[in-house]
Parts: structure tokens; C-alpha cells; sequence
């Protein structure tokens, strides 16, 4: 799906808004459909952005016009597919008379815009289908009925302001169904993928693949499903297994958008970074080290590792190790036997890491008005044998005491490299705004 465009012109247009304008067809060629210009303060077509390739000084007598447009504005009018540096004083004025312009000032960063867009259109299309029964009512009741994204409340809000639609279906039906799969059938699929193992029986890797088996018939029953979630721990009993391995598998075939425990935040969270940016992304626990003991006997571990500046630092966790990381985005990865008491004895992990480096952390808040944003460094990893976080990664940010001032879920997405500036200029295609942490 492209970004649909409509190029808005000035009465004053000269023959280098048509030269412009050839260019930008090129170079954003696979990532934007052009309509035909449009005068700035006509009606507009239907939309997701108009853009500039052009600006003049117009622009300061045209305000209550620019005001006017209610689909977001890029300005594009370099050569090289960005923001020309002589237009900074309109886009200044424009911005500080309240009209939201969108200035890349990269060709990547256009394009990035324009990847947004189209997400946000194809979301009014897509559906997140979810397996939960009771939530919250299940393992460790206690903590899962505090999480905001089972309430209607929250779902409501999401639908609101990004018009997706989320489907509900049974865990429990479906745990059972997988179970029926032909031992056969799961053979033939284990033979198909050669998928990384250690230390699990062939009976734990058929039932991961039936459930991978399961979720790909759902998801082909209906090609707008592009994001899957399961309650798979608060309702852990309804499988013998957990979905890990078929997140994998699915999101390699398909970039499938996974859910784990059927946080649906995350989901669309994940969906929106990640199909825009298209950066490796991953859901994970936080645990900040100046959490101490709360966040200590959680993971049934003794102390944090010994860093420099341990309030700023964090250890990141998820079912054992890292969390559920596609192979595509992994440098170690296999397929291991199950960490939590709280799932079946035959359910499987997954034990991966991210490469080590710049990292940025991001989650939409419960009000779906901004995002909270830092960013750091993934330093290395620390191993606690015997523990529920065999593998979790160590992570260093700007200020961990702003972090759980501004933190709103355990639960963050943690995604390689530093993307605050592309996050913000992506703000702007979704009406959203952006903390800082």
C-alpha cells in the first residue's frame, strides 16, 4: 500500500514545482501515489497527506488556508526528496501559528512519512484477532487483572483514534484444537523449517509447530489479520505449549505482529513502529535497577549486575530470557525448553539476543494521545542460572529516576538503534505527541 498524496500549489507556481514534483514521483516512487495538484485552499480529494514540493512567501499571507487542511502537511522541496534549508523561516512561521508540517530533512525520513501514512489508512482495514476466555481471572490473577489493556476502556480508545478492529475468539477452543493436530502434519512442517533447538523433546517442538499450525489457519481465513495475540500466560492451562516458536515462524513468513500475553498496547504499539520505520522491534519486561527488591524477587534473582551508574540502568526480561525475538532480528537464537512455573512442563522458549549498541525504548500511553520514548544503549547481558531470567539484557538510558516518573507499562518495545527523531516526525502523521524520558 502507497501514501496518497496531493501536491498543493501556490498562485504563484513556476515551472520548478513541476520539476520538483517529476522528482519526488521518482524518488519516492514505491513508497507514494501522487494525485493530480491541487491549488492550496481548494477541496481537497480524498487523501492520507497533502505535500509541498514547492513553498513561497505566499505562504505568510495564506495562514488561515494552511489552518484549514485537516490531513497532515509534508513539505518536500530539496532535489534530494527533503526539506529545502531556505524554507525553514515558512515552516518556522507556520509551526509557531499552530499548523502541524511535517519537514523530513532526509530522502529515509520522506519515506518513512510516507510509510506511516499508508499504515495509517491500512489500519482502518486490519484486524487484531486475540485468543483470551477470562482475562485476568486465570494464573497469578492477582497481577494480571491490574493491566489496562483488557478493559473496554482502553480498547474503545484505541478504535477511536486508529480505527482498527479487534477480534476475540476462545483460547480454550483453540488450545484443544491444536492438540488434535496430527503428530504427522506437525512433522512435516518441523522437516520444512530446520528450526534451531536445544535441549527439547520432539514432542515440545511438535506442539509449539501445532499452534503454529492453528494460527496459520485462522490468519488465512481472512487477510485483513495482521496482528495476532494470546493470553498465553494468565490462561496458560488452555495449551500444553506456548506460542513462541509460531510468533517466530509467523512473523518471518508474513511480518506478522504478535502479541504476547494478548497485550493488545503492545501490539498496536508494535504495529505502528515497526511497519513505518521498519526497524527490528521486540516486546519485553523492564525492570529498572532503582526498582530494587520489587523488581528482584519477580525474576527470582539475586541482585542486578554491577554497572556503573546503576540508577540509569535497567534489566530487560521476558519469560527467561530477552523475550520472543524473530530469528531475522537475532545474532544467537534457539528454540529452548519452558523458564515460568506458570505455563505446562512442555511448553518451549525462545533464547535470543539483539546485537549489542544503540537502542531505543517506546510505548503508546494508556491515553492513545503520546508515546513515551528514551533512548540508550543495549551494553551486554546477564545470565542467573536457576533463575526466571536465564538471559536478560542490560540496558543503560538517560535518566532512570525521569523513567519511572513517565514509565506506563512493565511491558515496553525495545527496538535497535536510536529512532526519537523518526518516532517524532512519525507523531505528526498520527496526531500523537512525544515524552522524552
Amino acid at each position: 500500500m502507497k501514501a496518497r498524496l496531493v501536491p498543493l500549489t501556490f498562485e504563484g507556481k513556476d515551472a520548478d514545482f513541476d520539476t520538483q514534483l517529476n522528482n519526488l514521483k521518482t524518488l519516492l516512487a514505491t513508497e507514494a501515489e501522487f494525485l493530480e495538484p491541487v491549488p492550496l485552499g481548494a477541496k481537497l480529494p480524498e487523501a492520507d497527506a497533502v505535500i509541498f514540493p514547492q513553498l513561497l512567501g505566499e505562504a505568510y499571507r495564506r495562514l488561515d488556508e494552511f489552518k484549514a487542511i485537516e490531513v497532515p502537511i509534508v513539505v518536500a522541496t530539496s532535489e534530494f526528496g527533503m526539506l529545502n534549508m531556505w524554507d525553514w523561516e515558512i515552516v518556522s512561521y507556520l509551526r509557531t501559528e499552530g499548523v502541524n508540517v511535517i519537514a523530513p530533512y532526509k530522502l529515509e525520513q520522506t519515506k518513512k512519512v510516507c510509510q506511516g501514512l499508508s499504515v495509517k489508512r491500512e489500519l482502518r482495514q486490519t484486524k487484531f484477532l486475540v485468543f483470551q476466555d477470562n482475562p485476568g481471572e486465570g494464573m497469578q490473577g492477582e497481577i494480571f487483572k491490574r493491566f489496562y489493556w483488557w478493559e473496554d476502556e482502553c480498547i474503545g480508545r484505541m478504535i477511536d483514534k486508529f480505527g482498527f478492529t479487534l477480534v476475540k475468539k476462545s483460547f480454550k477452543e483453540f488450545g484443544a484444537a491444536a492438540k488434535l493436530i496430527p503428530d504427522a502434519e506437525a512433522d512435516a512442517v518441523i522437516a520444512e523449517k530446520n528450526i534451531p533447538t536445544g535441549g527439547i523433546s520432539d514432542k515440545q517442538l511438535r506442539s509449539a509447530v501445532k499452534v503454529y499450525i492453528m494460527l496459520k489457519r485462522e490468519i488465512d481465513q481472512d487477510e485483513n489479520i495482521r496482528a495476532v495475540g494470546i493470553n498465553c500466560l494468565n490462561e496458560s492451562f488452555y495449551s500444553d505449549t506456548t506460542p513462541c516458536l509460531a510468533w517466530n515462524l509467523l512473523y518471518e513468513e508474513d511480518q506478522l505482529i504478535w502479541g504476547c500475553e494478548g497485550d493488545v498496547l503492545s501490539m498496536m504499539t508494535k504495529y505502528i513502529l515497526h511497519k513505518s520505520l521498519g526497524v527490528p522491534i521486540m516486546m519485553t519486561n523492564i525492570y529498572p535497577f532503582l526498582m530494587g527488591q520489587a523488581a528482584l524477587k519477580h525474576e527470582r534473582i539475586p541482585a542486578f549486575p554491577e554497572v556503573e551508574d546503576p540508577a540509569d540502568h535497567i534489566l530487560v526480561a521476558h519469560c527467561g530470557y530477552l523475550g520472543v525475538l524473530p530469528q531475522s532480528f537475532a545474532t544467537d537464537w534457539t528454540l529452548r525448553s519452558k523458564v515460568l512455573a506458570i505455563v505446562d512442563e512442555n511448553a518451549t522458549a525462545i533464547d535470543a539476543r539483539l546485537p549489542e549498541g544503540s537502542i531505543t525504548l517506546a510505548k503508546l500511553h494508556p491515553t492513545m494521545q503520546k508515546w513515551t520514548v528514551a533512548e540508550g544503549a543495549l551494553t551486554g547481558y546477564a545470565e542467573y542460572p536457576g533463575s526466571d531470567c536465564l538471559t536478560g539484557g542490560v540496558l543503560k538510558i538517560g535518566d532512570g529516576q525521569k523513567l519511572l516518573k513517565t514509565v506506563s507499562s512493565h511491558h515496553y518495545l525495545l527496538m535497535t538503534g536510536h529512532n526519537l527523531v523518526d518516532i517524532e516526525m512519525l507523531s505528526a502523521v498520527f496526531g500523537l505527541e512525544v515524552e522524552e524520558i
